[in-house]
């Protein structure tokens, strides 16, 4: 008796391949992220340090607390990789006010590979744009932006 009603439910995994955002979304992400990761590897980059680096740069002094904030991600990830770019030189810290809090910065060696990766980031993002030609991009801009409110439901 559960097995001929288990069938009928089960028949609903076959829209899985062709319906689901979180399946399409997480492949278009791991096909930009080995995208971007080439376009990186001159510089001993990844797409996640080299986000992170613009992060750090953007909003330094940074707490570890306002980067997870900043980039939608726990803090054990962010520790966890921004421990490699301290590892490298690229990132050191300082206390804060708050002895307890430690606050990032990019070292001149991260300023340096910074400078580095952005030609390169600009060049993977015009092979990008070229392939899914400007109104594509833009539309997947604003879909992608759009995505971001539905963290601001919960």
């Amino acid at each position: 008796m559960s097995n001929s009603t288990a069938k009928p439910k089960l028949a609903i995994a076959n829209q899985v391949p062709i319906t689901c955002m979180g399946l399409h979304v997480r492949r278009a992400s791991r096909i930009m992220s080995q995208l971007y990761d080439a376009a990186f590897r001159p510089v001993g980059l990844v797409q996640t340090q080299f986000t992170l680096l613009v992060a750090v740069h953007l909003l330094e002094p940074v707490a570890i607390t306002q980067l997870a904030q900043e980039l939608f991600t726990d803090q054990t990830t962010i520790t966890r990789n921004i421990k490699l770019l301290e590892n490298r030189g690229l990132v050191a810290f300082t206390l804060g006010e708050d002895r307890r809090i430690k606050l990032a910065s990019l070292t001149i060696d991260g300023k340096s590979v910074l400078e580095q990766a952005l030609p390169l980031w600009e060049q993977a993002q015009t092979d990008v744009r070229q392939h899914l030609g400007e109104q594509k991009w833009q539309d997947l801009l604003s879909l992608l932006s759009e995505v971001k409110t539905l963290n601001q439901r919960s």
